[in-house]
């Protein structure tokens, strides 16, 4: 089996699961999950750096990558009542935005096609347009809505001349009608951008932003319930979005534009369960995780566990389904052990 693998970094799945290949269905027909990196900076604004992220999530864990991981919280075991592979990296060429995101939405379409929820491992946030849009070419253009954890908004429009870059994915995948404004929930933004006229562009797609003084004020579980119900209205599935710097900088240092004030990694972590848990998710990403700045490698163990945790929900979601028992968040741990 010919297997591309990463651009940067050994040739290792995320944590040991069985690698498939992309170009040849046959390796991952059966598959639930199929892991994808998507090692591609060429849209920072900032400090690059991203592209080294896929390799740094997949290794991130002190424990053997023997495909195997039981959840204490949830009582399931992701990667093994799952079934998940890992089809490596996508050829991502810096210098050229344009081709590298053309290369990942075939990618992702592929999966979403053979009836996996893809997970994309980036890379900075230029790639959730491909990510997103390759999932709702099978799912129909309008009919999955995306939650978006982030300190940023990324509507912006030309930025240093192009249409594409780590600010400005979510307005083109609303204007290439993707994703519908109005099923796009948006969660964790603070500082001091975009500016006006981009938020009164917002304003006028129906976007639901949550910023951090209207999470604080109100209560980040208050929050996510009201998104949730918007989420779920006319669509039938939900792609999820996950900037690492929704995190606040000192929980998660290990990103291009930090910006302080945000999410603990906690708070992150729950609200990524609840996500994966109670909403139909079809796809999701994990990005801007970048390890030239980071410390101990705290926020690329942080992006490992974003994606165990969503796997972990959608595996007891699906447990749940089957056996009617829904999950006990109250239950203590050694109960029924």
């Amino acid at each position: 089996m010919t297997r591309y693998g990463p651009m940067y970094g050994p040739d290792v799945t995320f944590l040991g699961v069985p690698p498939c290949t992309v170009e040849e269905p046959v390796t991952y027909a059966d598959a639930d999950v199929v892991i994808i990196g998507a090692p591609f900076d060429g849209g920072t604004s900032h400090r690059p750096g991203t592209r080294f992220g896929p390799s740094a999530i997949r290794q991130a864990c002190y424990l053997p990558h023997d495909g195997s991981r039981p959840s204490l919280a949830l009582r399931v075991d992701a990667l093994k009542d799952l079934c998940v592979y890992d089809a490596g990296d996508v050829e991502m060429f810096g210098g050229d935005i344009e081709r590298s995101l053309a290369a990942l939405e075939t990618a992702v379409h592929a999966v979403a096609a053979a009836g996996a929820i893809p997970v994309v491992l980036g890379g900075d946030h230029s790639i959730a347009l491909p990510d997103a849009t390759g999932v709702a070419r099978h799912h129909g253009l309008g009919r999955v809505s995306l939650v978006h954890f982030d300190a940023h908004a990324d509507t912006g429009d030309v930025e240093f001349g192009s249409l594409h870059g780590h600010g400005q994915p979510m307005r083109r995948l609303i204007e290439s009608g993707a994703v519908r404004g109005d099923r796009f929930l948006q969660i964790g933004l603070r500082g001091y951008w975009p500016g006006p006229s981009t938020l009164a562009w917002m304003a006028e797609q129906r976007m639901r932003s949550y910023e951090m003084t209207e999470i604080v004020a109100r209560g980040l579980d208050t929050c996510l319930t009201e998104a949730f119900g918007i989420a779920t209205d006319e669509c039938e599935g939900v792609f999820l979005s996950v900037d690492v710097d929704v995190v606040d900088p000192g929980m998660a240092p290990g990103t291009g534009t930090p910006e302080p004030g945000g999410f603990t990694s906690r708070q992150l972590l729950d609200a990524v369960r609840r996500v994966c848990y109670e909403l139909p998710v079809v796809g999701l990403d994990v990005v801007e995780v970048a390890p030239p700045y980071d410390h101990a490698d705290i926020t690329a163990y942080l992006g490992n566990r974003v994606v165990l945790e969503a796997l972990s929900a959608i595996a007891r979601r699906r447990h749940d389904a089957e056996t009617g028992t829904p999950w006990n968040p109250t239950q203590p741990l050694l109960d029924d052990r």
